[in-house]
């Protein structure tokens, strides 16, 4: 019996650092996947704030030509600024009263439908 207290005791150090290793690896790629997902993020957001800045800004130009150039076409300095504000305010009346928060939230849910086990690349051996 003293040889095997004695075999035992000799592999509990090595099965106990082998552990600990694995722990400190295990937490070394977490950390990474959340670094990666953090770069994936941020980058994702720079691309939206810029293209959100640039559609922004074609609608806003595009709303200045379509003034104007209604403005030419009743011969008027103002009416064409009128009518583009009133699309506008029709628009933004159909947004408030007619569409309700639930279709937003269908796409919301479609959009990020089960994306934490899609991108856990430890769930792909299913």
């Amino acid at each position: 019996m003293a040889l095997q207290d004695n075999g035992t005791r000799e592999r509990n150090p090595h099965l106990m650092e082998n552990l600990m290793g694995y722990i400190d690896t295990r937490i070394d790629i977490i950390r990474l996947e959340i670094q990666e997902k953090l770069k994936t993020t941020f980058v994702s957001a720079i691309h939206a704030v810029l293209l959100g800045f640039i559609a922004f800004m074609v609608v806003i130009f595009l709303s200045i030509f379509l003034g104007l150039l209604l403005n030419h076409l009743l011969d008027s300095s103002f009416w064409g600024f009128g009518i583009v504000a009133l699309f506008y305010i029709i628009l933004l009346a159909i947004l408030v009263v007619g569409l309700d928060k639930k279709v937003f939230q269908g796409v919301a849910d479609k959009a990020f439908d089960n994306t934490i086990y899609k991108s856990d690349k430890r769930e792909k051996h299913i």
